[in-house]
């Protein structure tokens, strides 16, 4: 026949030219005379059925009832009943004998005796996916004769085809007819074709041609008859040779008898309505038909019935037939979720049914469908999106991460639920990778600097271990703008613990990023003040960053000494490569609270909302999906940070540190740290210089008087910087009754301080904070004797 086939599109015959699909290998069975075909649409190649059936003339038989087939085909609509595509019919001719072929194309179907064994289904998942699909061939007969007042005449099992989809649906309409009830004496032959129906099929009324009898009982009673023999044949596993093979009811299952029975009942008028089967079966209640059926109606159910279904579905879904699960339920709730008509927990179903898919078949089915959920603008989607983006997050594309999904994800980072801001935080760790450098330093660095000063302690921290795991994704000169500055600028002198501690280990798992010279000059001066923080583990990683950076240095010395260098300063060996495995998130919830001794060692700061760490901050699980979204969330400082600099292009350029500085100290801005209007230092200045600029937070037990500005920005007494600078200075400074002793180990022109050091106090100094003139910045950084000035108004 595929030979023919072949003959027909490069032969004489008009029509099969201009079909718009290509015809396939065909299948081993097929209902009547008829062949069923594989196919594919020449326009796009998606696949299709298609049936032929060829007869020697144009008055065959078989080809009147094809033709009859064709227009019932054509015109019944029902979603349980074949879809008509396409039909033509083709005359050929061959060494003078002519052949007329009627093609008539289709949805992609198999026979359903060739997908039970494809399947090979047993047990209870056997019974639960016959249950559904003699449901709905039920449905399409109940159709036809109760609302088309139509006769099917001939269904069994080879009148079924199953879709893509594992749905049933009938075919095989060549001996359909109306039933013709209105004149119950007439015995004229109400089904044209009935000679096509063999005997083993026909009812008994049918096979003894009693057309009087026919036309007085219901519309149902020779589908009825059909339906049994489906039921037999499918259970059986065998095609039923003759009609009473039907008493056999061994295969038939116990809750479907007594309806099968009634189906066969030997007077018409008694047996069973398939509406009836459909209504009143209790072998039709089982998890697979109750799923798909509710699934069908979803726009029909409210929303607490939707919320209870798809919170026990994933679990539900394991229990069922894996094919049937991928191949029906899983493309009824991707639709169902696209449209709206589905709940965000459905999203876990989703997720969890894609899971079973081979990698390609999660691409096709399953993301397409995730990615036009990013666009919704309802917040418990998005949420489900984003604590589960890990499930995804990998399987997209780039460009459809960077165009699509990343500007919908983005509106995240400004809402005002500080949990959907965590978890917009915590997913950029999976985007980012996949975002171009424009969007990075464009839009995403951009947000993260706004999330440093964040009122949330947790999304401060997290914001620093996140710029920490994707610094690698960024440009050379993003790293060297930005890394150091979000570091030491702002992660360290935060006024939460864990953040201090989270600026460190970005520190050292970045180190590879950073010169000698930025080690030495704006890392371990900064480093090394927070070994006498007030928290044991801040401390702790201090002294493993200033070790680390230390032998990078050394080792910097060592290469120096032995000439090996080509002149450049950058270190590499004992570093630390930056890795998005080194750091894990810090903080676990948003809505947990923490203790007041957590913010220390600024005393202004109202901790009752903060999140609790452990003692490691950095090695502490996350578990966002735990925790409720919280709206409103208390803020952690008494006044708002500093707003970022119009002129940056990714809010740390030319942003001034609005935590622990004051306003007008612009050298400790997100500018590089080295003086403009001054010659270079010596390097023991220039450490001096450094450590001087920034505020140190002293244990509680050093700190006598602290004095606090009418900002919240703290300050040190006088005690903390004679602290400060005692430990650098030489000697110690006496009792203020007395002058500073500045020559006691060098002259005036050997001591390195005597150029910035201050005159020595009188007895009773009078505070200069009074006469200090706050709106003028000094031409140049007369940084002892600003010290000095600041404080003296404390004896």
């Amino acid at each position: 026949m595929f030979k023919f086939l072949k003959e027909v599109v490069g032969g004489s015959g008009t029509g099969i030219k201009d079909l718009p699909y290509n015809i396939g290998e065909p299948y081993p069975s097929a209902w009547g005379s008829w062949l069923h075909h594989r196919g594919t649409s020449k326009d796009d190649g998606s696949p299709v059925s298609i049936f032929s059936l060829s007869g020697s003339n144009a008055q065959d038989g078989h080809l009147a009832a094809g033709r009859n087939g064709v227009k019932r085909l054509r015109t019944v609509r029902h979603p349980n009943i074949l879809s008509f595509l396409h039909s033509t019919e083709v005359e050929t001719f061959d060494g003078g004998s002519s052949k007329v072929t009627i093609y008539i194309v289709t949805e992609p179907v198999m026979p359903l005796s060739d997908k039970i064994k494809e399947l090979g289904l047993d047990g209870t998942q056997r019974d639960e996916y016959y249950a559904w699909g003699l449901h709905q061939i039920a449905k399409a007969v109940s159709f036809l004769n109760n609302d088309c007042k139509l006769v099917h005449g001939n269904v069994c099992l080879a009148s079924v085809v199953v879709t893509q989809t594992l749905d049933w649906k009938l075919h095989a309409f060549d001996v359909l007819s109306e039933f013709d009830g209105s004149n119950e004496t007439s015995s004229t032959q109400m089904l044209q074709y009935a000679w096509l129906v063999a005997t083993q099929y026909k009812s008994m009324e049918l096979a003894k041609s009693d057309w009087a009898a026919i036309k007085k009982s219901p519309p149902w009673a020779i589908d009825s008859w059909g339906m049994g023999c489906l039921i037999y044949e499918l259970f059986s596993g065998l095609k039923l040779s003759k009609t009473e093979e039907l008493r056999n009811t061994a295969s038939i299952p116990k809750s479907l008898l007594p309806d099968y029975q009634r189906l066969l009942s030997s007077t018409p008028s008694r047996r069973l309505n398939t509406s009836k089967l459909i209504e009143n079966s209790e072998y039709f209640q089982n998890k697979l038909v109750d799923t798909i059926h509710f699934m069908e109606i979803l726009s029909l159910k409210d929303s607490v019935e939707k919320d209870t279904f798809f919170r026990k579905l994933p679990n539900l879904a394991e229990q069922l037939p894996r094919e049937i699960v991928l191949k029906k339920l899983l493309p009824l709730l991707a639709s169902a979720l696209e449209f709206g008509s589905a709940a965000a927990p459905a999203l876990t179903a989703l997720l969890k049914m894609g899971s079973w898919l081979s990698a390609e078949e999660f691409r096709a089915k399953v993301l397409p469908t995730i990615i036009k959920l990013f666009a919704s603008n309802d917040r418990a989607v998005r949420v489900s999106l984003l604590q589960h983006i890990d499930q995804f997050g990998e399987s997209l594309s780039a460009q459809a991460v960077d165009e699509q999904v990343y500007p919908h994800v983005a509106t995240g980072f400004s809402d005002t639920s500080a949990f959907l801001r965590e978890l917009t935080l915590k997913s950029m760790l999976i985007l980012a990778p996949k975002l171009s450098q424009r969007t990075l330093s464009g839009s995403l660095l951009k947000h993260l600097s706004k999330l440093q000063v964040d009122e949330e302690p947790a999304i401060r921290t997290n914001t620093t271990i996140l710029l920490g795991n994707i610094a690698s994704y960024l440009n050379e000169g993003t790293r060297k703008r930005v890394l150091i500055n979000a570091f030491t600028v702002r992660a360290l002198r935060d006024t939460f613990p864990p953040a201090r501690g989270a600026g460190i280990m970005a520190l050292c798992a970045t180190s590879s990023n950073y010169d000698i010279t930025e080690i030495a000059t704006r890392i371990l001066p900064n480093v090394v003040v927070l070994t006498i923080d007030p928290d044991s583990d801040v401390r702790s990683k201090a002294f493993q960053a200033v070790d680390q950076f230390l032998q990078m240095a050394k080792q910097h010395y060592e290469k120096t000494n032995i000439a090996e260098t080509t002149g450049g300063a950058g270190m590499e060996g004992s570093s630390i490569p930056g890795n998005a495995s080194l750091l894990g998130w810090a903080m676990s919830s948003l809505t947990l609270k923490g203790k007041p001794s957590d913010h220390a060692p600024v005393p202004s700061v109202s901790s009752s909302t903060l999140t609790p760490t452990s003692s490691n901050a950095s090695s502490v699980v996350d578990t966002p999906s735990t925790a409720p979204i919280r709206v409103n969330s208390t803020p952690d400082f008494t006044e708002h940070h500093a707003p970022t600099s119009p002129t940056s292009t990714d809010g740390w350029g030319d942003l001034e540190n609005g935590i622990d500085e004051e306003p007008e100290n612009d050298k400790d801005g997100w500018d590089d740290l080295e003086p403009l209007e001054e010659t270079k230092p010596t390097p023991a200045l220039t450490n001096i210089q450094a450590a001087q600029r920034r505020p140190v937070s002293q244990p509680a037990s050093h700190v006598k008087a602290p004095i606090l500005r009418p900002k919240s920005t703290p300050k040190l007494s006088k005690d903390e910087d004679d602290d400060l600078w005692g430990a650098l200075a030489a000697p110690a400074p006496k009792p203020p009754s007395k002058p500073l002793n500045l020559k006691s180990t060098a002259t005036d022109d050997d001591d390195p301080w005597a150029a910035i050091a201050a005159p020595a106090p009188t007895t009773r100094a009078k505070p200069l904070s009074a006469g200090r003139g706050r709106g003028a910045k000094p031409a140049a950084p007369k940084l002892g004797a600003q010290r000095i000035s600041r404080t003296s108004s404390g004896t």
